[in-house]
């Protein structure tokens, strides 16, 4: 692994929209197995600088490499093999399709077989290794009772759990995870933080998670990096951010005086 061994190098990333820079000149690694938040106030430019990791933006300055390849102008669905996986803030599942079929298609792109097709069809029957393979990750993301559902009969809780599950299926290197906590309970929150943690553990999984639930944040990271209007604000660890005064400045409006 090229760039000092990290997994995920940023640097000097920017982005502008309309002579408005969203991102602006951000630099920090994400290391394998480990779990880093990026949060900040809304507008921070987060999602931006996602976009521009997995490839859905092109950013105009900066390099961004994983696992030692250059990802500057690779598409979407290249980065995707190379070992990037990904969830979105709003849920993106088929309605139509049981909860084992999301994981059984992801398999295949996983495997990048040419019965693809066959699986929206419904014309392909899966091997033993690829029921192997989903079950396992039904287990891991604890929706094991929930395989045969269709997705339009369960709630946005379990419709978070099986995106996210379908994005492991792939056994991506490094998970980014854009507000998964979006719409749900406390308890939800509480079992999906729980579910990260595990996928990190058991499996080595990166995370890179954006989230504005902090409490969660501070269940699931390692360490934390604050963004702010583009621009990157504090790195270090959970506490040691939200105790920083232009953090906090820019989550309250205001530093408390002491």
């Amino acid at each position: 692994m090229a760039d000092g061994d990290h997994l995920l190098s940023l640097r000097g990333v920017c982005k502008s929209f309309g002579g408005i820079q969203a991102v602006h000149s951000i630099s920090f690694d994400v290391d394998a197995g480990e779990s880093v938040g990026l949060v900040g106030p809304n507008g921070a430019g987060k999602t931006t600088l996602f976009n521009c990791v997995c490839g859905q933006l092109r950013p105009e300055e900066g390099d961004v490499v994983f696992d030692g390849t250059l990802l500057n102008g690779m598409p979407t669905y290249k980065r995707a093999r190379l070992g990037i996986g990904r969830t979105y803030q709003k849920v993106e599942v088929f309605t139509d399709m049981s909860v084992r079929d999301h994981l059984m298609v992801a398999e295949r792109a996983r495997r990048g077989e040419g019965r693809l097709w066959r699986d929206l069809c419904n014309m392909s029957n899966p091997t033993a290794d690829e029921k192997e393979r989903v079950d396992a990750t039904l287990e891991l993301v604890g929706i094991t009772q929930l395989a045969d559902i269709s997705v339009n009969a369960l709630g946005l809780g379990n419709c978070r759990l099986v995106e996210l599950a379908r994005a492991l299926a792939a056994e991506p290197k490094i998970l980014l995870a854009d507000e998964p906590s979006s719409g749900l309970d406390l308890r939800e929150t509480e079992e999906l933080a729980a579910v990260l943690r595990t996928v990190q553990r058991e499996r080595g999984t990166a995370v890179l998670l954006v989230e504005h639930d902090l409490s969660m944040v501070a269940q699931v990271v390692d360490r934390a990096v604050v963004m702010d209007v583009g621009a990157m604000l504090a790195a270090g660890t959970f506490d040691e951010v939200m105790a920083n005064p232009e953090v906090r400045n820019a989550y309250l409006g205001q530093v408390d005086a002491v």
